[in-house]
């Protein structure tokens, strides 16, 4: 089987450092917001460039959370895209607030700012935009809609560590940013984790105070929080990760390269496309394709994984009928929602086993 993403074969890469950072923190005794967390958040706002960076225990905290630190709750709207996973929609649901979407560009797949600026309301309070499968949104225009608004913007980056925008790095292009640290993530853990980036000090230390059960002196509580804390023992591992990112999405952009070298010319196939001012650093690489049923078929009957990413898109999910949207209301999302398919891709996926899915692609009719 060629898999969609082989963690194990990720993992071993990487086994000895890793197995050393785990028995440092073994023989450290810290294993709650200790010194590897705290070299990990450091490390990682050094890099985006930002002031803060606040880890919690997923990326669907790091939303609840920003959104929960803004005071963003019932009665405010918030606009995101349909066609994205759940919790970019469920944080806002989580927090008491009413997702509203807007449709998305069919070239990036990224929420279209001319949609976004038709769903603002005087309930809008903040945007939320979708870095999806590793390639930015078009930031600028986004950024400009939010301050003649006066709208929060944050980054899900939880796809799109690494990714850049202009000169800069996804997680320093809003207000803030929130990054997955899911294991199938470009950086992930074993494990759950998560992390919020800003240069707002006053939003981190709101953060701060919530992912401790509103608390920033022990049994002394201020808030309502939240218990999301990123363990010890999944920063040990992040670090070791985060030495070898450029490497891994270094290799995932050359095999996007010989996808699209590769299939470039075939007539079926519409592969993603990679704005000029933005690195994609393909989290998926995702292929467009009115035969998406029978290519999946055929890659699966040569032990090649696909994946549907996403089969439904949010705004006709059953939680969300009583927002009254309906079939039709976002053709763009749904068109890809029924024609959009993921092939392998992973850093550690060998020129032989893409020249396998390759070579199934380029099969234009089914035996």
């Amino acid at each position: 089987m060629i898999n969609l993403v082989d963690l194990r074969r990720q993992f071993q890469s990487v086994k000895n450092e890793i197995m050393y950072a785990i028995n440092e923190v073994i023989d450290s005794g810290q294993y709650i917001l200790g010194p590897k967390v705290m070299e990990l958040e450091k490390k990682i706002a050094k890099r985006i460039g930002v002031q803060e960076a606040i880890s919690v225990a997923n990326g669907t905290d790091a939303l609840v959370l920003t959104l929960d630190a803004y005071g963003i709750g019932k009665g405010d709207e918030v606009i995101t895209s349909p066609f994205t996973f759940f919790a970019s929609a469920e944080a806002i649901s989580r927090v008491g607030a009413k997702p509203v979407f807007a449709d998305i560009d069919p070239v990036t797949y990224n929420i279209d700012p001319k949609e976004i600026e038709k769903k603002i309301t005087s309930a809008t309070k903040a945007i939320i935009t979708v870095h999806i499968f590793g390639q930015p949104a078009e930031m600028d225009d986004i950024l400009e809609i939010s301050k003649k608004y006066g709208l929060y913007v944050i980054e899900d980056a939880c796809q799109a560590f690494g990714a850049s925008y202009k000169d800069l790095e996804v997680g320093n292009l809003g207000d803030a940013a929130c990054f997955s640290f899911f294991p199938t993530k470009n950086l992930g853990t074993m494990g759950d984790g998560g992390i919020i980036t800003t240069s707002d000090k006053d939003l981190a230390t709101r953060i701060r105070k919530l992912r401790t059960h509103g608390t920033t002196r022990k049994y002394y509580h201020d808030l309502i929080g939240y218990n999301s804390r990123l363990d010890e023992l999944h920063a040990a591992i992040l670090l070791v990760n985060l030495s070898k990112i450029d490497e891994w999405n270094g290799q995932r952009r050359k095999l996007a390269d010989r996808y699209r070298t590769h299939l470039k010319d075939a007539p079926h196939l519409q592969l993603p496309m990679e704005a000029s001012n933005r690195s994609h650093i393909y989290h998926l690489y995702c292929i467009h394709s009115e035969n998406r049923d029978e290519i999946m078929d055929r890659l699966e009957a040569a032990d090649i994984q696909t994946g549907v990413y996403y089969p439904q898109c949010l705004h006709l999910q059953e939680v969300y009928s009583f927002l009254n949207y309906k079939k039709g209301d976002f053709p763009i999302a749904e068109s890809l929602s029924e024609r959009l398919f993921a092939v392998p891709m992973h850093p550690l996926l060998t020129e032989i086993e893409q020249d396998e899915v390759i070579s199934v692609l380029l099969q234009k009719e089914v035996d």
